[in-house]
């Protein structure tokens, strides 16, 4: 479409911009800038510039990057991600922020369907599966979890990645203790192998 002259990613985060000392901030996001002109700047969890108050390095980032968008607003994209509630608080702490990002697309959450199908794929790719009771016991944690904290706030992959390498292991632990089992049993998840938040807090 040429809207980029190169149109290259450079991804980053928190610790890619802030330094260790006055100045060094600024020559890093600087840098970083330098690197995606022509390109895009995306920049995760961005909120966490803001999260240090006034005396951090963080709110030099943030100043560098609302001058640069200013002075080469035509020679890169910035995208800044983030969970909503904390990237509107992230965006009032400079004035210049807001208006800035005349475009903020909010990705609603995951539906149960969903993110059953996101451990689906996770498992395949690591060549598990889960069978009938853990998807079931799997299906109503995440509809408990809807009911009683209203939208599933984390409904992410991280989430269900979480809960899935936890029960990889629990599965692993589980058949070591036994006599004997089928090659089907190595690949197969039960549901007494499905390990959530609550259950390791017990």
């Amino acid at each position: 479409m040429n809207v980029l002259s190169k149109g290259h990613l450079i991804e980053a985060e928190r610790a890619d911009l802030v330094g260790e000392y006055i100045g060094h901030t600024a020559q890093k996001t600087r840098d970083l800038i330098k690197k995606a002109i022509g390109g895009i700047l995306f920049i995760d969890e961005a909120y966490s510039l803001g999260r240090g108050g006034e005396k951090d390095f963080g709110k030099e980032a943030i100043d560098t990057l609302v001058k640069h968008m200013e002075d080469r607003q035509h020679e890169f994209i910035l995208i800044l991600a983030g969970y909503s509630r904390e990237m509107d608080y992230f965006l009032s702490l400079n004035p210049g922020l807001h208006s800035r990002f005349p475009l903020v697309i909010d990705f609603p959450d995951y539906t149960i369907e969903q993110l059953m199908e996101i451990a689906d794929r996770m498992l395949r790719e690591k060549e598990y599966l889960m069978n009938r009771d853990a998807e079931r016991k799997l299906r109503e944690h995440l509809i408990i979890l809807r009911s009683f904290r209203g939208p599933i706030s984390f409904s992410n992959g991280r989430y269900i990645r979480n809960i899935l390498e936890k029960s990889i292991r629990a599965q692993a632990m589980r058949l070591l203790l036994e006599d004997s089992f089928e090659k089907s049993d190595l690949l197969t998840l039960t549901s007494q192998d499905l390990i959530f938040e609550d259950d390791e807090k017990e």
